[in-house]
């Protein structure tokens, strides 16, 4: 492991992390935590819960579970949080690795922090910035090396056990192992499978958490590992040699809706046409897309479960058409009997083209056709999905959807809250107030 990789890890200071970075890394903890929120709402994130209870009982030092209260290991913790912000698909994401990684190195760098009794806030906020570096590097060089296409969770252990290392001081020995260790366990599941039957191991993100941050603590014991080819390998040297001059937290990406980016462009369009040209579903015989492949791949149309809402590209978009928003509660069950959504997700045509499928994964585009009931067929330009990197979104933006997730589960002063200590990360004080705000549980809502 490069002297690069080390140095890092465990030498960086807040100090040289630019002020943009800094900012970037509070923006992706609220909009997460947020995600978290509306999370626990679902079935998975219930079930989650309750299992590290009865599975991850701290017998040494414990870590209570984002917006639950209860004390688990810290590898439970991470299990738990990263589930439950993956249970509502709304958090942020990485073009080229096609996945996430704050999702899972949020919870578990909470849980690592509250177990080892770390609680400098501007150590807190470096190391979150370097969780999103290692992380996302890893699942870079993953593709590059892998012959499938891996779940998040795959590079979320890497970038876990990374923080684990930092956390608790591990010597460069240590941390090798702890590294290697996560990537030999880390669950490189197939992602396609999860995208064909939607269920609840979707992205693998808080599996990947959990052995990352296990790793971390089985090194420390002295546990060994495999080499972590995904670290070490002559063919993925430089994407670990750019540290401190390439931010990869700069590329990822906002989601403006809790479903698959992946159908985010179709759902994009019909709402830029329907408020264009003062729409309501009621105007529409039929819409029709024309997407890349894996969008098309998101082939639920009548959702039983909020999993196959979220990867599905006909639902949201029929949402979009028929509410003008695809929110929350729009990929909740209560949503799939509207008679008017299913008309429209049933007889929605979806296909590929090929210009659309060359551009992918740097490019998600789709076109759709509204074909109206009075004979009039509208037509979208090439839509890409609001919130990419280059065109990134304000912080207004983000507020503004956190609020919307929590409404309702947390009290508005908890709320704002949780909003102003994350803004103000880092320029004072510690962490404990925020984790206070954060793992209480949502009831007292």
């Amino acid at each position: 492991m490069t002297s690069d990789f080390m140095d890092f890890l465990h030498d960086t200071k807040a100090e040289v992390i630019p002020a943009d970075v800094m900012d970037l890394a509070r923006l992706w903890l609220l909009d997460i935590l947020g995600v978290a929120v509306g999370g626990t709402r679902t079935k998975l994130s219930l079930v989650i819960r309750n299992h590290a209870v009865q599975q991850f009982g701290a017998g040494g030092a414990g870590a209570q579970m984002l917006f639950d209260g209860r004390s688990v290991g810290p590898a439970g913790a991470a299990l738990a949080g990263g589930m439950t912000i993956d249970a509502l698909d709304g958090h942020d994401g990485h073009k080229i690795t096609k996945g996430h990684t704050g999702c899972g190195v949020v919870p578990a760098l909470i849980a690592l922090c509250q177990a080892e009794q770390k609680f400098d806030a501007q150590d807190f906020l470096t190391a979150l910035v370097i969780g999103y570096e290692v992380g996302t590097r890893a699942g870079i060089a993953l593709h590059r090396t892998a012959t499938d296409y891996h779940t998040s969770g795959a590079w979320i252990a890497i970038g876990a056990a990374a923080l684990g290392a930092r956390i608790k001081g591990l010597s460069a020995a240590h941390t090798r192992e702890a590294i290697g260790i996560a990537e030999y366990h880390g669950p490189r599941s197939q992602m396609m499978r999860a995208i064909d039957h939607p269920t609840m191991v979707k992205d693998g993100s808080g599996w990947g958490a959990m052995a990352g941050v296990s790793a971390a603590y089985l090194a420390a014991d002295g546990f060994t590992g495999a080499p972590a080819i995904t670290v070490e390998g002559a063919d993925v040297a430089d994407l670990w040699q750019d540290f401190g001059s390439l931010w990869r937290i700069k590329e990822q990406y906002f989601k403006h809706f809790p479903v698959c980016r992946w159908a985010q462009p179709p759902v994009q369009a019909v709402l830029d046409l329907r408020h264009a040209h003062g729409l309501t579903s009621q105007d529409v015989a039929r819409i029709d897309v024309t997407t890349f492949h894996q969008s098309k791949r998101l082939a639920t149309r009548s959702p039983r479960t909020t999993e196959e809402a979220q990867y599905s590209t006909a639902f949201p978009t029929a949402v979009a058409m028929v509410r003008g928003q695809v929110a929350a509660e729009d990929i909740m069950e209560s949503s799939f009997a509207d008679r008017e959504i299913q008309r429209l997700a049933e007889g929605m045509t979806i296909e590929e083209d090929a210009r659309y499928n060359v551009a992918f994964p740097g490019r998600r585009i789709a076109r759709v056709q509204l074909v109206l009931r009075d004979g009039r067929i509208l037509t979208s330009p090439d839509t890409e999905a609001a919130g990419d990197p280059e065109n990134p979104v304000d912080l207004a933006t983000v507020q503004a959807k956190f609020h919307a997730n929590v409404a309702g589960i947390l009290p508005s002063a908890r709320a704002r809250g949780i909003d102003e200590a994350v803004l103000d990360l880092g320029k004072g004080g510690d962490m404990r107030a925020l984790f206070a705000l954060i793992c209480a549980p949502t009831h007292e809502a």
